[in-house]
């Protein structure tokens, strides 16, 4: 099967696309898995680096920062030197970079060391995908395996929670970057053997300036965000920063209006669906990650919970993200985007109301209610936000559209912690509860804002691009779109 814009060194049949995209999805498993496991062992490492929330936070968005700065230009990258030595690069640098964090003698050094993690990162899932997509085009069947990859991550929720307490609770919290080492081995094996090499036909050139540019927003906004509580939110320190951003952000939009091939395609933007699909992306990744971090510091800190037992408590949100989000690519594929999406909204809300009065002796039938009904909302979401980005465009922009909405799942992710950590900052474990009260308002919310963005999602899965990959009714869009509209940009998701 080939493709336009793409080359592809081997020609696989159908059972050979859904082996790439078993192996593919290890990379997503990888990742999630690393995340999940981190969150749960914050504690661990606060306790073991002698360090305080401020720098857990950190911990964490070192690494989500980097990834959401670099996703866009990794995927470039692959199609102009072929997706799968991307890929591999990727499994090196962040398996090396697991075994700096396992080793780390202080924050700073454990810090750096997950900024390298992002890197890697940023070359896996979504250059990963790009190769799933390139094999995968027929719109029902692709929206089941969007379904697939998205279930593969709530496995690796289901799996961090659990595995990750085990292991700080029983080898101590450096061995939850230790256990990347086998699956990073197992992974590169696997794409030696299985999967083939692509790449585009005409590779899209590296935007230095729009890639510096977008850096400097998203890593000014989330440490305006962290540094805050701690130098004031109207300090002259601070200040600067929302200039800095603002200056930033208009530069962006400047410069890459003006380029023939722009990082980010502002022409994406004129599409209500996409700018719906970018808004669900950052809110539903500012409430799971509100969720997690809130979860994790309540149940250990304020209930005394062991890493196992807070595992436990939280282990009915990642089984329902694993059985909704492949029944979400399926409503995706049979109904469009609307009614996932506001399965997803709902569910969200529901489950961030329910802990908005959270207290030191709140049921335990409660939490694991309310995390029931964010996994479930999570769950729903990710399939539709990825369809509804990429449905009725030609295979160039739809590259560049999944590569948004998946920087804006990073940002989302890095605001999320960033938000939590401001909103309990300085809280004491006998004030946490109460202080993270807000914090649940704020899932609540993303909630809402997901079912407001619903209004603008396809009523149906969108329109199936005409022969030649281009819609019908957007030729002039068409001709000027990125990479000259044949670049074969990876699909990001």
């Amino acid at each position: 099967m080939r493709h336009e814009g793409a080359t592809m060194d081997t020609e696989p049949g159908v059972p050979r696309r859904w082996t790439v995209l078993a192996i593919c999805c290890l990379s997503l498993f990888l990742v999630g898995l690393d995340t999940t496991i981190v969150n749960v062992g914050l504690p661990a490492i606060g306790a073991g680096l002698h360090v305080g929330t401020r720098g857990l936070e950190w911990t964490v968005d070192a690494y989500t920062l980097v990834l959401a700065g670099l996703l866009i230009s990794s995927g470039a990258l692959a199609d102009r030197i072929g997706r799968r030595r991307v890929f591999q690069i990727g499994l090196v640098v962040f398996g090396t970079a697991s075994v700096a964090c396992a080793l780390a003698p202080a924050i700073g050094v454990l810090v750096v060391a997950r900024a390298v993690q992002g890197v890697g990162g940023s070359m896996l899932s979504p250059v990963a995908l790009a190769i799933v997509v390139n094999l995968i085009t027929e719109p029902k069947e692709r929206a089941r395996a969007i379904g697939v990859w998205a279930a593969v991550f709530g496995v690796s929720m289901a799996a961090g929670p659990i595995v990750g307490g085990a292991l700080v609770s029983g080898a101590g919290w450096r061995s939850v970057f230790w256990i990347n080492v086998p699956v990073v081995a197992v992974a590169l094996v696997l794409t030696a053997v299985f999967v083939p090499e692509s790449r585009a036909a005409r590779p899209r050139r590296l935007d230095g300036p729009g890639q510096l540019l977008l850096t400097v927003v998203v890593g000014c906004s989330v440490a305006v965000l962290i540094e805050g509580p701690r130098i004031g939110w109207d300090s002259p320190t601070a200040i600067a920063g929302y200039l800095v951003v603002a200056v930033a952000a208009a530069a962006f939009g400047w410069v890459e209006s003006r380029r023939t091939e722009p990082l980010v395609d502002p022409r994406l933007f004129r599409r209500p669906p996409f700018i719906a699909a970018v808004v669900s992306a950052v809110v539903v990744f500012i409430a799971l990650s509100v969720t997690l971090l809130l979860n994790t510091l309540y149940l250990q800190h304020t209930r005394g919970m062991t890493p196992v037992a807070a595992g436990a408590v939280t282990l009915p949100m990642a089984v329902a993200a694993t059985v909704c989000a492949p029944l979400s690519g399926m409503l995706v594929g049979r109904f469009g985007p609307r009614p996932p999406l506001m399965l997803a909204g709902g569910f969200i809300t529901a489950g961030g109301l329910c802990l908005a009065g959270i207290g030191d002796d709140t049921d335990i039938r409660l939490l694991s209610l309310a995390y029931l009904l964010v996994g479930i909302g999570f769950g729903f979401a990710n399939a539709p936000i990825t369809n509804t980005a990429v449905s009725g465009l030609p295979p160039a922009r739809a590259g560049v559209a999944g590569g948004i909405t998946s920087t804006a799942r990073q940002l989302g992710s890095a605001l999320g912690v960033a938000a939590a950590g401001s909103i309990i900052a300085g809280a004491p474990p006998a004030h946490l509860a109460e202080a993270s009260r807000p914090g649940w308002l704020l899932v609540a919310a993303c909630g809402l804002l997901v079912l407001a963005a619903t209004l603008a999602a396809p009523a149906s899965g969108g329109r199936k691009p005409q022969a030649g990959g281009q819609p019908g009714d957007d030729r002039r869009t068409a001709e000027a779109q990125v990479g000259a509209g044949r670049g074969g940009r990876s699909t990001n998701i």
